[in-house]
């Protein structure tokens, strides 16, 4: 499915959808929880750029208050944290929805699995309380995880595993789209969890799914480089809108 030139769900070609109305609480600001491991907290490298504020966006602080949006926006691990998804993903649904006070939540955990998002862990506790202290109108959640899960005996049930978590994140936040990315290709290992995420839009409602073809990776060889993240943003913020225009 090409959408302005990005080709995304390559492994199914579709979203799942289903109408679902939105979470209201008062404030006129729409809100995306960003939620997972390190390449959704953004470890790519930060330029002059990527402290620029962009009009209309905003990230909910450490401190629990709306702040510009610049990288890093996450401060999982400060020493580490750049470059993410987070501001490219909100300028593009800036400029291709009606939504224009655009308020970012950072939850992400580098290194986390998905055994430390269960419900009623610390991770998951977090994203809920940062999602209900932020107010405003929650409209998404975008979710980027798995490289930790890539071991034998993890991969195979990791869908099922995803399931119950966001099954109970939903319950907690609101019953919003969410949009999961697919793990680097250029690591073999990985291909077995990508596989199981891209599964999800035919297992799971209002869920899309974004390749991640072409990205490329930091020396590490697990983190996207910082263009990468830029491009995986507006691919998510596509996927979301596909969704979006359908809810």
């Amino acid at each position: 499915m090409e959408v302005g030139g990005v080709t995304m769900m390559t492994r199914f070609g579709f979203v799942s959808l289903l109408a679902s109305p939105l979470l209201a609480q008062p404030s006129s600001k729409d809100v995306f929880l960003l939620a997972g491991q390190s390449n959704m907290a953004g470890r790519g490298v930060v330029e002059a750029v990527d402290k620029q504020a962009m009009a209309g966006i905003s990230v909910f602080t450490k401190a629990k208050a709306w702040g510009p949006a610049v990288d890093p926006l996450h401060f999982d691990k400060p020493d580490i944290a750049g470059v993410g998804l987070g501001r490219t993903f909100a300028a593009t649904v800036q400029k291709h929805s009606e939504l224009k006070e655009i308020g970012l939540i950072p939850a992400a955990m580098g290194g986390s699995s998905l055994q430390e998002w269960a419900p009623g862990g610390p991770l998951f506790t977090n994203a809920v309380e940062r999602t209900k202290a932020a107010g405003g109108r929650l409209r998404g959640i975008l979710w980027h995880q798995g490289e930790a899960d890539a071991v034998a005996g993890l991969e195979s049930t990791y869908a099922e595993r995803w399931m119950v978590v966001m099954t109970a994140l939903r319950e907690a936040v609101g019953d919003v789209p969410v949009v999961v990315g697919e793990l680097g290709r250029f690591n073999p290992k990985y291909a077995a969890v990508s596989e199981q995420l891209a599964s999800l839009v035919v297992r799971y409602p209002r869920v899309g799914f974004v390749s991640a073809g072409g990205l490329k990776a930091k020396a590490d060889g697990v983190h996207f480089d910082a263009p990468s993240l830029k491009e995986f943003g507006r691919r998510y913020a596509h996927a979301w809108l596909m969704l979006a225009g359908n809810w």
